[in-house]
């Protein structure tokens, strides 16, 4: 993601606070593929209930997308790409989907929260990402678990 104005106001605001975050920066993004998507997931940060989020490694990889680091800084976009908090990475594993614990997803705070509900949506989600590339859902693949903490909301105006 481009570093837009209000991006990097928004990132020079936090660091007149925290200044010893400079060199943790990760990324700027928004949850999901579509805007609906990207609203309600913020929202369920912003409410303390989302405190994880999963990734396709190889696509992440394919797209030359960075993998998060534990102790980075994220800035979370709404789905008009308005930055609206901050979180800190906590703990990154890769595993296979069918390893994925029922405490990651229940971290996730969708739906029921269940394993069973994370994994039918997961499957829905990267069969979705996997078919924009040519590519299919294989029940193996290896899924990036991202935890976090939420460090900052003084973007949510």
């Amino acid at each position: 993601m481009t570093l837009t104005p209000a991006i990097a106001r928004y990132w020079e605001g936090y660091l007149a606070l925290h200044p010893e975050a400079a060199d943790h920066f990760d990324s700027a993004w928004a949850f999901g593929d579509n805007p609906r998507l990207a609203d309600e997931l913020l929202d369920l940060v912003l409410q303390g209930i989302k405190t994880g989020t999963a990734q396709n490694y190889e696509l992440s990889q394919a797209r030359n997308i960075p993998l998060p680091f534990e102790g980075g800084l994220s800035i979370l976009l709404d789905s008009t790409g308005e930055p609206r908090a901050i979180i800190e990475t906590t703990k990154v594993e890769i595993v296979p989907f069918g390893e994925v614990t029922p405490e990651f997803a229940y971290s996730e705070g969708e739906d029921d929260r269940s394993l069973a509900s994370w994994r039918y949506h997961h499957e829905v989600y990267f069969t979705r990402e996997l078919q924009a590339e040519g590519k299919t859902f294989d029940p193996d693949m290896r899924v990036v678990c991202e935890t976090f903490r939420l460090v900052d909301t003084s973007g949510n105006r």
